[in-house]
């Protein structure tokens, strides 16, 4: 048996011999912190967040569809295991939990072998270690003591190391110079990144306040609403906001104007709105790639009620005694008045027109049958009802009629939807997991671009005249990057003393 192997079984039968002197507590704690269990519950973690990829989550737009097209098998075994909203399950809470206490205390447990490379730096260190050290070399000079450790720290100065010392021991003079040092400490800031984005998802996944806000100009609201399922039962959920919301206007820019209002013959949705809360009345504005945010609370385009409306209406209004038509451009709920102060009100459009009322679950974004209802308000007379149809429609009696001696024809109108739907939502950790994922680069970064680079430098007086000097390196990571350093070292420090011999 080697000895090598030999001293491997000591080590083991020792470990396991402390490992069974340890209490249960201990044993607990040693069992906490491990590597091993960090990374079994990060698979685990990893796998929870797969399924809630492959399998689609309650929250999304289009889950109804999904839901639909699944098995009554899958239903019943993706509900149970909470697979359509795993993100809010007990279980992925526990993981994170666990996995956020595993990184806390090994951080501790590991703090404490790290501390020292800060507290107690090691300047002189056994001669034969470092005669041991991959990068290690012997050099002679006839100069002094004195006059070697200063060309020795002035080598080290130059070549980038810092907090350069010296101390006595045994007769040597040892000089200590490093570069790096933070670098020790780049699993604390690892662990730091990872607890952050942990606990801003928690935020996200716990205090999230997510749902629809229908909204039509002139309508107030402070309610949203959310879907959620339970296996084959849909619920809809009301939350309110802290604020009340107002729509002001609507608008949707169409590329091509005769076309409906379908998503593929739109170019952009605007919608403007206000919000009104113990701070005042602010005024906001959304379109499809400009979401609003206001006290954590971002607003977007979501969709749109396919019920074709008018933002704007042209009429032709011709005097039914006789006389040259006037044209009228009215906002929607707006109202214009003619020269001989007749009042003209925008009542309300309809993309189908059909007498009686309308059909709210019609979908009319088509446009089949437009007409615009417009109250008609004479100089001193009464309210009456008039129905302004497009010239395609103007041979049917009742768009001929006169209503407050005049005839309506409906010239042009612009094109909008009955409601905007916006999606509010409001992620408190956001910003925390951004924080997170960008020290977490950072830091990644720096610990394999980076490393603690450790050289020593032992003058010792030469039996003869002169010295003898023995360099030697370490370094946590790169060591080929450190070799080819450690040599440019060697090299500035040979010529140092060099140059001091010759001018002694």
């Amino acid at each position: 048996m080697s000895v090598i192997q030999s001293t491997e079984r000591l080590n083991a039968a020792a470990e396991t011999k402390g490992n069974r002197s340890l209490s249960l507590p201990q044993r607990f704690l040693k069992f906490a912190c491990s590597v091993r269990l960090g990374v079994a519950l990060l698979i685990m973690l990893v796998a929870a967040s797969m399924i809630g990829m492959l399998v689609m989550q309650q929250n999304i737009e289009g889950f109804a569809n999904y839901f639909a097209t699944l098995t009554p098998a899958q239903r019943a075994v993706y509900g149970k295991l909470g697979f359509f909203d795993i993100y809010h399950t007990w279980y992925f809470n526990a993981l994170i939990f666990a996995l956020s206490l595993n990184i806390v205390l090994s951080t501790i447990d590991r703090l404490p072998k790290i501390w020292p490379f800060f507290s107690r730096p090691s300047v002189t260190v056994p001669l034969r270690w470092l005669k041991e050290q991959k990068t290690s070399t012997g050099m002679k000079a006839a100069v002094s003591p004195d006059e070697a450790v200063a060309a020795i720290e002035s080598t080290f100065r130059g070549s980038g190391l810092r907090r350069v010392r010296s101390a006595e021991k045994n007769g040597r003079t040892f000089i200590f110079g490093e570069s790096g040092r933070w670098n020790r400490l780049g699993f604390v800031w690892v662990h730091v990144a990872l607890l952050m984005i942990f606990i801003g998802g928690f935020m996200t996944a716990q205090l999230s306040n997510n749902g629809n806000l229908p909204l039509s100009p002139g309508e107030s609201s402070d309610i949203i609403y959310d879907t959620a399922y339970q296996l084959d039962k849909v619920a809809q959920i009301t939350k309110q906001l802290p604020f009340e919301v107002t729509g002001v206007d609507i608008r949707q820019r169409l590329i091509r104007n005769e076309g409906s209002l379908s998503p593929s013959n739109t170019i952009d949705w605007m919608t403007w709105f206000t919000i009104k809360d113990e701070y005042g009345v602010h005024e906001a504005f959304v379109q499809m790639n400009r979401p609003y945010d206001y006290r954590g609370y971002r607003f977007f385009q979501a969709s749109f009620t396919p019920i074709g409306r008018a933002r704007t209406i042209t009429l032709e209004v011709k005097p039914a005694a006789g006389g040259e038509p006037q044209q009228v451009t009215i906002d929607r709920n707006g109202t214009a008045v003619l020269a001989d102060g007749t009042k003209i009100v925008f009542s309300q459009f309809r993309g189908n027109f059909r007498i009686g009322p309308e059909d709210p679950n019609e979908n009319t974004s088509n446009y089949e049958n437009p007409a615009a209802v417009l109250e008609v308000v004479p100089p001193g007379g009464i309210i009456e009802t008039a129905t302004a149809f497009t010239p395609q429609a103007g041979n049917i009696p009742i768009a001929s009629k006169p209503v407050g001696g005049y005839t309506f024809k409906l010239l042009d109108f612009e094109k909008v939807s009955d409601q905007h739907v916006l999606a509010v939502q409001r992620d408190p950790g956001s910003g925390v997991v951004y924080a997170g994922f960008a020290l977490l680069f950072v830091t990644l970064a720096g610990v394999f671009m980076f490393s603690h680079k450790r050289v020593w430098a032992v003058v010792d007086s030469s039996a003869g005249s002169g010295v003898s000097v023995t360099l030697a390196g370490n370094v946590n990571r790169n060591p080929n990057g450190f070799e080819e350093k450690f040599d440019r070292i060697k090299r500035s420090a040979a010529d140092a003393l060099k140059e001091k011999g010759s001018n002694g």
